[in-house]
């Protein structure tokens, strides 16, 4: 179910732990995925919660997941793109799979909690926050290709 899009990346983050909890990297100057920050903001997601589907025209996405785990799923419709139709699953989150996640303009996503606790997002986008450039599709779209 899973295949790679273009232009999607992923780099694993660092975890260091230390005494009362850990500390955790999600993005320097150093880092392949660093570039123009627009705003940074968490949300939270319950699990059995679903949400999707989003789109942005401009925006670039990057997510982390320092709390719970969360399943991401990516659809690719761009035209030009020689991975239209790939569906591409990700988990992120702790305690193995603490990652930065780069989401490309014009690549549908959604996410879901899983587990019992809630999982919290962490975006650092690359513009802030546009209304105008974001797309919506409901959850049970039958333009995107995938079952919650």
């Amino acid at each position: 179910m899973s295949s790679a899009i273009k232009d999607v990346e992923l780099q694993a983050l660092s975890v260091i732990p230390t005494n009362g909890g850990p500390v955790m990297h999600m993005m320097r100057p150093s880092s392949p995925l660093f570039g123009e920050i627009g705003e940074v903001y968490f949300s939270e997601v319950q699990p059995g919660c679903v949400k999707a589907w989003k789109c942005h025209t401009h925006q670039t996405q990057r997510f982390a997941v320092p709390v719970g785990v969360l399943k991401i799923v990516l659809y690719d419709d761009r035209p030009e793109s020689p991975t239209r139709g790939a569906i591409m699953e990700i988990r992120l989150g702790r305690p193995d799979r603490y990652a930065l996640l780069r989401i490309p303009p014009r690549v549908w996503y959604g996410f879901t909690a899983e587990g019992s606790v809630p999982a919290v997002i962490c975006n650092c986008p690359d513009i802030p926050h546009d209304p105008t450039e974001g797309l919506r599709k409901d959850v049970d779209s039958q333009d995107i290709p995938y079952q919650w």
